[in-house]
């Protein structure tokens, strides 16, 4: 089991990197009344992952300079 203070240290990470990640991703917001079907769902899924991806790089270069 992963430990409790490693696993928060990356919950933070990650929701100090969404701004970033959403921008990045550049993801329309949903009309109002508007649901997504499971395919566009998971497309917007695999889009953000790779923005995260991205996102983390450029926070960890931009840190090491």
């Amino acid at each position: 089991m992963a430990d409790p203070n490693e696993l928060q240290r990356k919950y933070r990470e990650f929701l100090d990197l969404m701004p970033l990640t959403i921008a990045l991703a550049g993801l329309p917001h949903s009309d109002g009344g508007k649901y997504y079907s499971e395919e566009q769902i998971e497309s917007r899924i695999y889009t953000l992952k790779y923005a995260y991806k991205h996102a983390r790089a450029f926070a960890k270069d931009s840190i090491q300079r």
